[in-house]
């Protein structure tokens, strides 16, 4: 186990600011909760205003912290970009960022609607990445600073009938463990959280619990394992040694195999009823 680094250390420390997407519930807000419990101001990012507004009224008045609200759909274009300067106008540097916000779908690739999937990868991929290019350099100058980008074990293998969320993890993590070996010698850390399924609002924007393979975590205990994966400089977490045995299938049979089993399990059992996932809902992990 790699032992704590300092520096970054001092990043979840009180006195120190935290930008969380997807802070409206879910994973989000466990990283919000934590992060306030040790004194962190937090910059709470989420299309949801009103869940934002009151999370950030409760956890400023629980623990004498400053928590900014920036409602933000991040599935536009330009939003990250605006959601930069938005902190920079407002004196709000941000020395830990968490690219949690994302959304999935399940059913056939060519029978789910145009925009979703779309949607998709833009929240899922170029927001994370534009996020993280907007705030790196910033920390890096510093010489301190950390990241986290929640990826998924589905990162880790193709998932048929789930085809554009498991492709969009798996960017995440291997874009993620490449920054880990860029940064590690630079003071900033990135780590890749890759938790099961977890109990939040994923399954509801999914329209079925049937994409959910294996027990249930609580948002609490991944963003949890998070931090510690952070605090020990490690490039990625999987939360949960069964999720562990799964990530792990792929490099044991075939990738063939694999996927064929995927699709049996995978495939919808019923109609899915497909919904537009607001932006800010919290990935399945």
């Amino acid at each position: 186990m790699t032992a704590p680094n300092p520096r970054l250390s001092s990043v979840l420390s009180p006195g120190h600011r935290a930008l969380i997407t997807g802070a409206s519930g879910g994973i989000g807000e466990s990283f919000a909760r934590l992060l306030a419990a040790r004194g962190l101001d937090l910059v709470l990012v989420a299309r949801s205003e009103g869940k934002l507004r009151a999370l950030a009224t409760e956890l400023s008045a629980a623990h004498g912290i400053r928590a900014e609200v920036l409602a933000t759909d991040l599935s536009r274009p330009d939003a990250p970009r605006q959601l930069h300067a938005a902190c920079e106008a407002r004196g709000l540097p941000v020395d830990l960022l968490i690219n949690n916000a994302g959304f999935g779908s399940l059913g056939p690739f060519d029978a789910n609607p145009f925009e979703r999937e779309h949607e998709q990868v833009m929240l899922n991929v170029t927001a994370l990445m534009d996020l993280t290019h907007l705030f790196l350099p910033a920390m890096l100058a510093r010489g301190t600073g950390g990241i986290i980008n929640v990826a998924s074990i589905a990162g880790y293998q193709p998932v048929p009938y789930m085809a554009v969320y498991a492709a969009t993890k798996a960017f995440v993590l291997s874009f993620t463990e490449a920054l880990w070996g860029e940064t590690r010698e630079r003071g900033v850390r990135v780590l890749a959280l890759c938790p099961g399924p977890v109990e939040t609002g994923f399954f509801d924007v999914v329209g079925t619990r049937d994409a959910a393979v294996g027990i249930m975590a609580t948002p609490e205990d991944v963003a949890a394992a998070g931090l510690r994966g952070l605090e020990q400089g490690r490039a990625s977490v999987i939360p949960g040694w069964r999720n562990r045995i799964q990530s792990s299938l792929p490099r044991i049979f075939s990738r063939t195999l694999t996927v064929r089993v995927a699709a049996r399990m995978m495939k919808p059992r019923g109609p899915t009823a497909p919904k537009l996932a607001p932006g800010a809902a919290p990935a399945r992990r």
